[in-house]
């Protein structure tokens, strides 16, 4: 075995520590800038040229070698950050990240806030905070937690009780067992009528005309089987979330009226779809032919010219009915003027034929 000078394990030795310190310092020319609230590092120094203009793969090792430094160099910056343990002496450590300086842009305007109700300004007004009360209460004579309302509640049910209390304005010969029972029966039937009018409301909300019913004849169409599926499927407490799906059905619950989903896009998501929808509209934007939509103008004009032919048509007709009835109201007058010339000439004449009767029997 030949024999390993003492020069070689020491050069060898140097050079690995080097090359540790090597990866932990780098050194630039220019002083990066950092957002650590962002975790952003904005290196401004040129990359070099010349490495940009090989070929792929020195390229590509070039930009990973610059990634990789600017990388070491915000972690450093995370390291001098005041840290501490989360959750104990045994927890992860965590630093700190001070306040955001760049003010990123977003691809969708931030949500309105809600406007607070009038309870809410009226409970903000008076100081009045909302206190959510248990579903379980501890029954004495039980000796266990039970449900504040329903079945087997706390307290138990009046009516089934083995001793009931005569209240003061009541008759003391009526049965007071019979009076719970008919009270309950009362309000069982009151709020069945009360379930029975929500879903009346409901159904005319939602569906203004009841669907057909499915027979089983045999001779369905597929729209009015993916109908009553859809249905079928909606009628569920959870209105179908849980349904096992049907081979090729699609992922999504279905609604109640058939209709899609509006979709939007993620804040951070595909970058390349993003840029090819952003590049999109500034070439629409900087076009200067219009994009028009062939099949939407000629139906738009389709229909102006329906509505222009409907108004002239109904013009008409209302010319027409006014020239007949002013037509007949003319003949009415004419008519009404005729008998008053006959009824004023009748008396004249009568007249004149008695005075020349008169003159005839003196001579």
């Amino acid at each position: 075995m030949a024999a390993v000078r003492v020069e070689e394990v020491l050069a060898a030795a140097e050079e690995q520590e080097a090359e540790k310190r090597r990866s932990i310092t780098v050194e630039k020319e220019l002083e990066l800038e950092f957002d650590l609230g962002n975790l952003l590092a904005v290196d401004r120094n040129p990359p070099a040229a010349a490495g940009l203009r090989g070929d792929v793969p020195r390229r590509e090792a070039l930009l990973r070698a610059l990634a990789r430094d600017n990388t070491q160099l915000l972690v450093a910056q995370l390291w001098e950050l005041p840290a501490e343990r989360a959750g104990g002496a045994g927890g992860p450590l965590v630093a700190r990240l001070p306040e955001p300086a760049f003010r990123l842009p977003r691809e969708k305007p931030p949500p309105r806030p809600r406007p607070p109700t009038r309870w809410e300004q009226f409970a903000r007004l008076k100081g009045i905070r909302r206190r959510k009360r248990t579903s379980l209460v501890w029954d004495e004579e039980a000796k266990e937690w039970r449900r504040r309302w329903g079945y087997r509640r706390a307290g138990g049910d009046p009516a089934r009780a083995w001793l009931a209390e005569v209240p003061a304005n009541a008759d003391p010969e009526e049965d007071q067992f019979a009076r719970l029972r008919r009270e309950k029966r009362e309000r069982v039937a009151r709020n069945e009528l009360n379930r029975l009018r929500n879903l009346a409301r409901a159904h005319r909300a939602g569906t203004a005309v009841p669907a057909a019913p499915l027979h089983p004849t045999g001779h369905q169409s597929r729209e009015e089987l993916g109908h009553v599926a859809r249905v079928a499927r909606v009628s569920t407490a959870s209105l179908g979330r849980f349904q096992p799906r049907l081979p090729k059905e699609p992922a999504e619950p279905p609604s109640r009226n058939g209709g899609k989903k509006r979709r939007f896009e993620p804040l951070l998501g595909n970058l390349a779809a993003e840029r090819s929808r952003q590049l999109e509209l500034l070439r629409d934007m900087g076009s200067k032919k219009p994009v028009l939509d062939i099949t939407r103008a000629v139906n738009k004009q389709l229909r102006q010219e329906e509505a222009e032919a409907a108004a002239a048509k109904g013009k008409k007709q209302s010319k027409r009915g006014k020239r007949g009835r002013r037509q007949q109201r003319v003949g009415r007058s004419s008519k009404r003027g005729g008998a008053r010339r006959q009824q004023q000439q009748r008396p004249a004449s009568s007249s004149s034929s008695t005075a020349g009767g008169g003159k005839r029997k003196k001579a």
